[in-house]
């Protein structure tokens, strides 16, 4: 079978968790099977939308470079460059990851050429413009608040009045254009539910949120827990006498909620140990050291 891999980013340069897994699945099925990946950059030295071709663990990957307009959700220039490893490659079909910093548009084009898509949900992206349902708020008093729902007027103003001029006069005017332009960004995407064969879920509820907010029918999504490569680890031997140790291995965002688990882990009395992995993020994860420091 040939499979087309379709993510927002891919190893080495992305390694987060959706990347990390698409490139744990590519490998696994390249050992039976055809894969190609379709998957983007970010190189400031380069035009937006000149493609490469590269390899991965001899993995072939295609890559597009968006780097100045990377938060766009329909690009032709993706779409035709996407449409082109498709001819190339001809694939049986195709596993979309995440259309972030891609284009909506590659579903259209599957659909066209009657190619079979499976859409993995890695987090609320297709429901939530920022994808995490966690609010900037620029209220100075709420910081990071949890969301409930999408509502295009509340997503202008709690989560893109960084983007506004924040000029009074305009504030109306600003609030009106990032309002009309989230609405027109959610009905794009529901446009494409409907050219997707099947969603796989990774989690129940995330499932859930899909099913009940998103109205995708409970025939075409599918719950699988995610599947990762483990021959690399190594056990703990049951003689060992250590402290019984957490883990966390992501990024260092606030969406990850990782400041909450050094605070929770401060309130723990018997002996254990937190360990946090992670690619460094700058001021990040300078500022949860200190916090990790502080007694």
């Amino acid at each position: 079978m040939k499979i087309l891999k379709v993510i927002h980013g891919y190893p080495p340069t992305y390694n987060a968790g959706s990347e990390v897994y698409s490139r744990s699945i590519c490998e696994q099925l390249a050992q039976k099977h055809e894969i190609h990946v379709f998957t983007r950059e970010q190189n400031d030295y380069e035009l937006d939308f000149v493609t490469r071709q590269t390899h991965n663990n001899n993995v072939p990957v295609t890559l597009i470079n968006l780097a100045r307009d990377k938060d766009g959700y329909e690009h032709e220039a993706v779409n035709q460059a996407f449409l082109q490893t498709l001819k190339s490659f001809k694939p049986d079909v195709i596993h979309i990851g995440h259309l972030n910093h891609l284009s909506l548009g590659i579903v259209n084009i599957a659909k066209e050429n009657k190619i079979p898509i499976v859409f993995t949900l890695h987090d609320f992206w297709l429901m939530c413009p920022r994808g995490q349902f966690l609010q900037r708020n620029f209220d100075g008093q709420n910081l990071y608040r949890l969301c409930d729902r999408q509502e295009d007027k509340k997503c202008a103003t709690n989560c893109y009045k960084m983007i506004h001029s924040c000029r009074s006069q305009d504030e109306d005017l600003d609030t009106k254009y990032w309002t009309d332009w989230v609405h027109r960004r959610m009905e794009s995407v529901r446009a494409i539910i409907p050219l997707i064969n099947t969603f796989h879920a990774p989690s129940k509820y995330l499932m859930n949120r899909f099913m009940d907010d998103f109205h995708i029918p409970k025939n075409k999504i599918f719950y699988l827990d995610y599947g990762f490569p483990t021959h690399y680890l190594t056990p703990i031997s049951k003689t060992e006498k250590r402290p019984f140790t957490f883990g966390y291995i992501g990024t260092h965002i606030p969406a990850k909620g990782v400041n909450l688990i050094i605070e929770a882990f401060k309130k723990i009395e018997k002996p254990s140990k937190l360990i946090i992995w992670g690619r460094p993020q700058g001021q990040n994860t300078a500022t949860l050291k200190r916090m990790a420091s502080d007694s």
